[in-house]
């Protein structure tokens, strides 16, 4: 059997395993130094009403409690620098890394958990990192993801849209769209400049809490599916090229009827 060995300078004194010195090291404290690793009941309560029966309101107290908790983001180790020798692959030596998740629909998850026995149910092996929820939205963000999932493998797992996590990473309220502010003022900026729409409303998607935003147009009559569809594409191509609106929204759809009068 042979045994990899990394020279180091020698320190004397305890060391790490690189053979640097704990001495004169100083931590920088991370604010959860009396932490247990239990999760907040409050929060898990929520969870399951939502995963159980989803609701506009159960999202917003959901979103508040989790923008207020601490969350255990998974690292795990992973083999770098492998090589084949002897016909056997060795690894070199191992780092840790966030796990990250690509769902078959290509979105990519950043999965965290609300206590220790939660993050053990899904792999006993990974170690658990605390976080604020602003510090998870944004590595979530970093790491090219679309969604957090939040206590994946435990009867209320749920996963948090894209609108969600973007509120969490800027560290601002969530709104479902149909009630954003915001977002109602974007698209009353993209219709106006349409003169055969006579009026418009927001409504929540199908079914409720969706996420989608469902635009409902008031055209003026006359209009063929050729125009109404091109008018809709008009729009919602505005609304695609605000930033900010599109942070907010994880759907967009359009509904026409004709005007009155």
């Amino acid at each position: 059997m042979t045994h990899a060995h990394h020279d180091s300078p020698h320190h004397e004194g305890p060391a790490d395993s690189s053979g640097m010195p704990w001495a004169h090291r100083a931590l920088s404290p991370s604010g959860f130094e009396e932490d247990r690793g239990g999760a907040d009941p409050e929060l898990l309560e929520a969870m399951a009403q939502v995963a159980e029966t989803p609701s506009v309101e159960g999202d917003r107290r959901l979103l508040r409690l989790v923008a207020g908790a601490r969350w255990l983001v998974p690292v795990v180790a992973m083999a770098v620098d492998t090589e084949i020798r002897d016909g056997l692959r060795v690894d070199g030596h191992a780092e840790m890394a966030t796990v990250t998740l690509t769902g078959p629909d290509g979105q990519r998850a950043l999965p965290v958990f609300s206590g220790l026995d939660a993050l053990a149910a899904w792999d006993p092996q990974a170690r658990p990192v605390p976080v604020t929820a602003d510090r998870a939205a944004q590595a979530a963000v970093a790491e090219g993801c679309d969604t957090m999932l939040l206590d994946l493998a435990s009867p209320h797992a749920l996963a948090l849209r894209p609108s969600m996590v973007w509120a969490l990473a800027m560290v601002r309220d969530w709104e479902p769209a149909h009630e954003d502010p915001v977002v109602a003022a974007g698209v009353a900026a993209a219709v106006a400049a349409e003169p055969d729409v006579a009026g418009h409303d927001l409504g929540d998607g199908e079914p409720p809490a969706s996420g989608v935003l469902r635009v409902r147009l008031a055209l003026r009559p006359g209009l063929g599916d050729e125009a109404v569809a091109a008018l809709a594409t008009r729009v919602g191509e505005r609304l695609a090229t605000d930033g900010e609106l599109r942070a907010r929204l994880d759907g967009l759809s359009f509904a026409v009827r004709q005007a009155d009068g």
